[in-house]
């Protein structure tokens, strides 16, 4: 995978906890640099791990789904990227306390179950994990870290749009990952 498609990838997943930092930067009103940053870290955090972790269960699976692991990765990206268009349209801004370890802890595991899918892609085209799990980590962070800043000035106008951008920017590669492949073949 090249290195734009590794950003656009890891953009596409930090949507979902942009999203999600706009409403902790409404809701959490943030006076200094510490809840954007621990919302980054959270969040950064789990979106470097879960791919790691979705990896190395994918690395179990290979050899016997290896003639349609295109359609595999090409389905669980078009998948997730539909989920996070349609959550876009169905589910608004929510009061909670972003402060709370559980509330983060909570919203970064659901945050970052898309990159789990995203790991197992990745074993299953056989591709290496650590540097597309660090750039994710690192994307990841300062997008939530940015999206609490916006969030606490302008408040929940962009909160859909980035949601779609993200679903769709997986669904492309989703798209990239199956026709290379065919095409090649």
């Amino acid at each position: 995978m090249n290195a734009l498609t590794l950003l656009l990838l890891s953009f596409g997943l930090a949507m979902d906890a942009f999203a999600v930092s706009l409403s902790c930067g409404i809701c959490g009103r943030p006076r200094h640099w510490r809840l954007p940053v621990r919302v980054g870290l959270y969040f950064g955090g789990f979106q470097a791990v879960m791919p790691v972790l979705g990896w190395l269960a994918g690395t179990r699976l290979r050899g016997p789904i290896s003639s349609v692991d295109h359609w595999v990765a090409f389905g669980l990206l078009a998948l997730i990227g539909l989920k996070m268009i349609h959550e876009s349209f169905t589910i608004g801004a929510r009061r909670f306390d972003p402060r709370r370890h559980k509330v983060l802890l909570t919203l970064a595991v659901a945050t970052s179950i898309d990159a789990l899918a995203v790991g197992l892609s990745f074993a299953l085209l056989d591709g290496g994990i650590l540097v597309p799990a660090l750039v994710i980590g690192m994307v990841t962070f300062f997008v939530s870290c940015a999206g609490v800043m916006i969030g606490d000035r302008i408040g929940s106008t962009f909160e859909k749009a980035a949601e779609i951008l993200g679903g769709l920017i997986l669904i492309g590669i989703g798209l990239k990952i199956l026709l290379e492949h065919t095409l090649s073949h």
